[in-house]
């Protein structure tokens, strides 16, 4: 899926302008460990990325795997310098697309 991609290429630019037109208006952001809605509706995406890419001025992820399925993407994903942390960690998100936007991302971590 083109736009999984151009959103992450957004991302690792800090470009939160081009990375929110890939959402669309009724974005969800789940955890999926806890079941908890982080975010829905691209208001509230935006809240969160805005102060995270501002923290993150040379945040990168690198994709290990993609799994592309019908309207869904998985992707393991490599990410440094969060938060302007110097530990690496990984997180699969699968998001889903409709319309070419992305309608869903469904966050999993690491058990610690």
């Amino acid at each position: 899926m083109d736009v999984v991609e151009a959103s992450l290429k957004a991302y690792n630019s800090v470009d939160i302008d081009v990375y929110m037109s890939y959402f669309s208006e009724d974005i969800e952001m789940k955890d999926y460990d806890n079941g908890k809605i982080n975010a829905k509706g691209k208001a509230e995406v935006l809240a969160i990325f805005e102060a995270y890419f501002k923290a993150s001025p040379n945040l990168n992820s690198k994709v290990i795997d993609r799994l592309a399925f019908d309207n869904k993407v998985m992707d393991h994903q490599h990410i440094t310098k969060a938060k302007g942390s110097k530990d690496p960690f990984e997180i699969v998100i699968i998001y889903e697309v409709l319309g070419g936007k992305i309608t869903s991302m469904l966050a999993v971590s690491k058990s610690k």
